[in-house]
């Protein structure tokens, strides 16, 4: 039964890239054109038939990468742009955000700073557009996605909250 569905499993990834194709240009060693059969498409830098150097990946979903590509992940500089709108632009690290950079997600909010293998992380301002925060700022250090460190709050109201954050939460002011 193991051997029945390795076969059907290696069948279907067979098509799957069986029928994927360079439609221009050189793929191996150079710059050209690749399609999947899924409407995947990338335009740009080949080496050794992988995506490394410059080049722009476009989905049928209408997600789209244009950036730096390293052993075919983002990796470098780039920009993703998500069909809903949201958009991240900034360092890349294998297929991860890694570096300083902006997302910006499609209601407006803003984050600006650090990131770490796709979490905020380091120094990082988080601005809130809409919602029940809007208006409100966080301008301080990020860990693992949260605020994390030394840090400001501040509400739309003028409020502010300042000390040292742990998860989002504040424990000393």
């Amino acid at each position: 039964m193991k051997k029945l569905f390795l076969y059907i499993f290696m069948g279907l990834l067979w098509c799957n890239v069986g029928f994927a194709e360079c439609i221009e240009g050189d793929c191996t060693n150079g710059k050209g054109t690749y399609i999947f059969p899924n409407g995947v498409k990338y335009v740009g830098e080949f080496k050794d038939n992988i995506y490394h150097g410059k080049g722009i990946l476009s989905f049928s979903s209408g997600a789209k990468y244009v950036g730096e590509f390293k052993e075919n992940e983002y990796h470098g500089q780039g920009t993703y742009t998500f069909p809903e709108g949201e958009n991240y632009i900034g360092e890349w690290k294998y297929g991860r955000e890694h570096g300083q950079g902006t997302y910006t997600w499609a209601n407006g909010d803003k984050y600006v700073g650090g990131w770490k293998d796709g979490k905020k992380n380091g120094q990082g301002t988080f601005t809130f557009v809409g919602g029940e925060n809007d208006g409100d700022k966080y301008v301080g250090e990020w860990k693992n996605g949260k605020y994390h460190g030394q840090g400001t709050y501040t509400y739309a109201n003028g409020t502010v909250k300042k000390g040292i954050w742990k998860k989002n939460k504040l424990v000393i002011p």
